[in-house]
């Protein structure tokens, strides 16, 4: 803070309380009121009044976001437990019976829950043993829900499905895109249903100019984009 201005203030505050005769309250109010007119004097009162105000910082930890993937056999999870590295795990995986071995709590049924479901489920068992427990769950790896791509495509093989809403031509893309002897309109889908296979046609070139966008579906897991 600067002292000169401060006192400057300080003094012309008195000098325009002088001849105010109601009484040494009033003379008090007006050299308040001169006070909280220097810039000085202001700046550093709303300083003090925002450093009251602010709340206090919360630890760090990593975020969590919600999802509507559903953890399937063969997905590898990572359960933190802030401040607890004897109650965290790295890398769990979802055994074929649908659950993972956690210390504390031993086997947990996982499978069919989304990462945020099975957060809470954690935490509400986990604060039985460890008082205010903040469970974080992570999806590292997916290995259960997967669609497969074949023929004129950048990459071939498997491929994680991340999403419910995963539709062929965000597939495509991120397989790589199509390569230049693809036929674009001959496109289509093999997926079963009912045991019975179905074929489903899509149209590159048309989805791409926004056309028969019904074509463009949602993926399911084994299903396989077939590219001739």
């Amino acid at each position: 803070m600067n002292g000169m201005s401060l006192r400057g203030c300080i003094r012309g505050g008195r000098a325009s309380v002088q001849g105010y005769s109601p009484g040494s309250t009033g003379r008090l109010a007006a050299l308040w009121l001169a006070l909280l007119a220097c810039p000085v004097w202001s700046a550093t009162a709303a300083q003090a009044e925002a450093n009251q105000t602010a709340p206090a910082a919360s630890p760090a930890h990593p975020a969590q976001q919600d999802s509507s993937y559903r953890i399937g056999a063969g997905d590898v999870l990572e359960i933190s437990v802030w401040n607890e590295p004897q109650a965290s795990v790295q890398g769990a995986v979802v055994r074929p019976d649908g659950k993972i071995s956690l210390p504390l709590l031993k086997d947990i049924s996982v499978v069919g829950q989304t990462p945020m479901e099975l957060q809470r489920v954690l935490t509400s068992k986990l604060d039985k043993l460890i008082r205010g427990a903040d469970v974080t769950v992570v999806v590292r790896e997916i290995h259960s829900k997967k669609v497969y791509l074949v023929g004129q495509i950048g990459k071939i093989g498997p491929m994680p499905l991340t999403s419910d809403d995963t539709t062929i031509l965000q597939a495509i893309a991120e397989a790589g895109g199509l390569t230049p002897y693809a036929k674009k309109s001959k496109i289509y889908v093999l997926r079963i249903e009912n045991g019975n296979k179905v074929k489903l046609p899509f149209n590159y070139e048309a989805v791409v100019k926004g056309e028969h966008l019904e074509q463009n579906i949602a993926l399911r897991p084994d299903d396989t984009i077939v590219v001739p």
